[in-house]
């Protein structure tokens, strides 16, 4: 098959939506599919471009100073259409149209497949309702929903509008992000989520298309063979590592405070970047814990760091929809910690740690309870050694195709 990605979050970013594209690209292209991923990106040297364009990957349209420095972000979705079909004619003839976010790329290529005929999956991958909620200011949110709302809407109908209720969209710019996501969803032929909590909450809100449920994979090339039993003696030092943006959403900041209150001996190693990175460090040297950051590292550092480690971190809560921090730490055999109920379905049952709320008390209570009794990381860690095979992106890079044969045939 010849399948185009379409997504704003790849080039120049780090996250789970690039990890999961490069995963599955790489599994698509060792069966002998050809790939092709079409993103938004910071202005570019032809020479880099050229090198990009070996690998298949091509930069769109993009504004060169809005948000440099932060985040690329295209143009306007018919220019990138405009574009696409003058650049590369061939993309007419390509089986699949893989769409992997909700902004101007992704809507060119939803809007690109209707009119060539071509099959478009989309992916769902995150919570933009709590995205908007937790990264912009309080008094802006209304409007930055509101506007990105209106933009959406050019160029896709919102033929759904969702009203404030009293279960996610308690607030107006949550119900206009619900129905920017609706509206696109039902804008494809197919949609995939990874975990079924999202699928539930997609149906809810009238995401009325095919749902599948494709769990996002762990790199073959990245997964070790070899992996030794965690364990912890009683006494010694629990280290735990955090591997996560450092923003709010991830909910770092409650975990620190969280951690004021837990006795006993514990480090934590802090991996990764993030708009609250230097004011975690503030805290944590205010209160004198012993937490290392290193930012920004390859990834194959922070894997080390993760195989050395009694307990990975995940604070989130009610944003994220899969995980993939969870899958790293399943890959490794370490034992998982969280407060979010959802993620349950993520890792084997009796393999983590969930305290009874997201609030720092509770999370603090789980850990001091972990610390109590030592011997539980031992049995967790084995648990998931038993259940590890499972995560590998060769697996199942055969639901995606399967879901990719099915989608071209009813068509």
């Amino acid at each position: 098959m010849k399948i185009a990605i379409f997504s704003d979050c790849y080039l120049d970013l780090t996250g789970g939506i690039i990890q999961v594209i490069n995963s599955q690209k790489a599994e698509l292209e060792k069966l002998g599919h050809t790939v092709y991923i079409f993103s938004t990106g910071f202005r570019r040297s032809e020479t880099e471009l050229k090198k990009l364009a070996t690998q298949n990957i091509f930069v769109v349209p993009s504004c060169r100073l809005f948000f440099k420095g932060l985040t690329p972000v295209s143009r306007r979705p018919k220019i990138i259409e405009n574009w696409l079909l003058k650049n590369h004619p061939e993309i007419k003839d390509f089986d699949i149209f893989y769409i992997h976010y909700e902004s101007g790329c992704s809507i060119a290529g939803l809007r690109l497949a209707r009119k060539l005929k071509i099959p478009s999956v989309q992916m769902m991958h995150g919570r933009e309702d709590m995205g908007v909620s937790t990264v912009i200011p309080y008094g802006f949110r209304t409007i930055a929903a509101t506007l990105l709302n209106w933009f959406h809407s050019w160029y896709i109908p919102h033929t759904i509008k969702i009203s404030p209720d009293n279960y996610l969209t308690n607030t107006i710019a949550k119900a206009k992000m619900w129905t920017l996501m609706v509206n696109h969803a039902n804008y494809a032929d197919v949609v995939i989520t990874p975990s079924a909590h999202f699928k539930k909450k997609l149906r809810k809100y009238g995401v009325s298309k095919l749902i599948k449920v494709v769990p996002n994979g762990y790199p073959d090339e990245k997964f070790l063979r070899k992996v030794q039993v965690k364990e912890l003696a009683l006494g010694e030092t629990l280290r735990m590592i955090w591997h996560s943006r450092v923003q709010g959403e991830k909910r770092i900041m409650p975990f620190l405070k969280a951690l004021t209150m837990v006795d006993g001996k514990w480090q934590m190693d802090v991996y990764g970047g993030g708009t609250e990175l230097s004011k975690a460090k503030r805290y944590a040297k205010r209160h004198k814990l012993p937490i290392k950051f290193h930012g920004d590292v390859k990834f194959s550092a922070v894997q080390k760091a993760i195989l050395n480690s009694h307990l990975d971190v995940m604070a989130s809560y009610n944003y994220d929809t899969f995980g993939m921090t969870l899958i790293e730490a399943r890959a490794c055999g370490v034992p998982v910690f969280f407060c979010d109920p959802d993620m349950r379905e993520i890792v084997p049952v009796g393999s983590y740690i969930m305290s009874k709320s997201e609030t720092p008390a509770d999370m603090a209570a789980a850990l001091n309870n972990l610390l109590a009794h030592p011997k539980r990381i031992k049995q967790m860690s084995e648990i998931i050694l038993a259940h590890r095979d499972d995560i590998l992106a060769s697996h199942r890079i055969k639901i995606l195709i399967q879901l990719f044969q099915n989608a071209q045939v009813k068509k």
